[in-house]
């Protein structure tokens, strides 16, 4: 019996032993089969950013139940680089609500920032990956124009980020670097100070740039086209939210130029694309832009990845049927690199494949092409997620690394839920 035991637990451990090799050489296999160094695609597994593809990083999306990492898109298809040379109207860009407030940046010195954050990386970086509109609050503060994200139209140094020329310089030096680059600017203004504006983009050399009020249409008629935008050196677009800077600055009114829905959650209700308040009627004549907000009114990085999934791309349809038929030239979201796999940038490649040359995405379109003449293209499907990397390993073009995802609009969404409290700093 004894001899009979031994040689049970010995026939175990033999049996043991060859399970765990298999395992090892099954858990091989599937490494050396899996994609690595730049070859995994969009929601492929991935371990590294360096796994994925150009244009892509590896992330993942917990507020979709999608744990696991793989690969996510997080660059755009500059349209004009396709099909160029059309209308400046004609096209949709991606905007960058908040573009300033940036989770990370520096707070002054010896005091603790108190405010809202929409974005993860450097306005550089956003122009880098493709974003060409940029939503800036600018403000009066410490006898200077400053970028802010406050209340009440005041500045304060805990709601303060950094002078708004620091930012504009960044602008200036990409479109010095990319001479047939076109970026908007849309300014929540509260400059009161007298040709504060003016002053601003002349030392900031974005002067030299400036669409011209006078040359904007104003009867809902064509822009000019980007190759006469260009050409002109006409390639940066300053809206302000105060009418009467046009008069005086000419900085052209936004919702003289720009229909626009609701911001904040009214414009992420589903089903629903109420016209902003400021904005002309979507059934206007006069303006022939229309400026998407996509963006809950307390913004959460981890959720952006859900909200610019499916429910993005059923507001984009909700909106284009509100305006009878207008596809947004502007479509502006917090946290633009955050999705399931394609995202914003996907929607964005939709649009523009409808709008110029008729199909489903712009990478089917063929310059010179008849409209509706599309390349057969297969868009990715999901694939299995096996690895157990940690959430975010380093976004495409991301300033610092997010391995460890800063959540700090939480616990500013919680005081928010408390108005007595927000009323004690004031």
């Amino acid at each position: 019996m004894t001899c009979f035991t031994d040689h049970r637990d010995l026939s175990r451990a033999t049996a043991t032993g060859y399970l765990f090799l298999l395992l090892l050489f099954s858990s091989f296999i599937n490494i050396w089969s899996s994609c690595s160094n730049g070859s995994c695609q969009v929601v492929d597994s991935c371990s590294l950013s360096t796994d994925c593809g150009p244009g892509l990083f590896c992330g993942n999306c917990p507020a979709l139940g999608k744990t696991q990492p793989f690969c996510i898109r997080g660059q755009a298809t500059i349209p004009t680089s396709v099909i160029g040379g059309l209308p400046f109207n004609k096209y949709s860009w991606l905007v960058t609500h908040n573009s300033f407030s940036i989770v990370d940046a520096p707070a002054l010195p010896g005091v603790q920032r108190f405010t809202f954050y929409n974005q993860e990386d450097t306005v550089t970086n956003q122009l880098k990956n493709g974003v060409r509109g940029l939503m800036l609050d600018m403000y009066d503060f410490n006898g200077d124009i400053w970028l802010c994200h406050s209340f009440r139209g005041q500045c304060f140094n805990f709601t303060a980020f950094k002078p708004a020329i620091n930012t504009l310089r960044e602008v200036e030096a990409f479109l010095s670097k990319n001479p047939s680059e076109i970026v908007t600017i849309i300014i929540e203004d509260y400059v009161h100070t007298p040709k504060g504006l003016t002053k601003l983009f002349k030392n900031a050399g974005l002067d030299k740039y400036w669409f011209p009020v006078s040359k904007m249409p104003k009867k809902g008629e064509d822009w000019p086209t980007v190759t006469e935008m260009v050409k002109a050196n006409h390639r940066l677009l300053v809206f302000t939210s105060v009418a009467s800077k046009e008069e005086e600055e000419g900085i052209a009114y936004q919702w003289k130029y720009l229909l626009e829905n609701e911001a904040g959650d009214p414009g992420v209700k589903r089903g629903s694309c109420p016209n902003r308040k400021e904005s002309q009627p979507f059934n206007s004549k006069t303006a022939s832009l229309f400026l998407m907000n996509y963006f809950p009114t307390y913004p959460i990085e981890d959720e952006a990845c859900k909200e610019h999934s499916a429910p993005l791309a059923d507001m984009i349809r909700t909106c284009y049927k509100a305006t009878g038929s207008m596809m947004p030239n502007f479509l502006a979201v917090n946290f633009y690199l955050r999705s399931d796999g394609g995202g914003v940038f996907y929607d964005l490649d939709s649009m523009n494949g409808q709008r110029l040359c008729g199909c489903n995405t712009i990478a089917a379109c063929q310059a010179g092409a008849p409209f509706g003449s599309c390349k057969n293209i297969s868009m990715p499907t999901p694939s299995p997620m096996t690895n157990s990397v940690g959430s975010f390993s380093g976004p495409v073009q991301f300033s610092t690394s997010t391995s460890t995802v800063y959540h700090p609009n939480h616990f500013i969404i919680a005081l928010f839920l408390f108005p007595w409290i927000i009323s004690l700093f004031f």
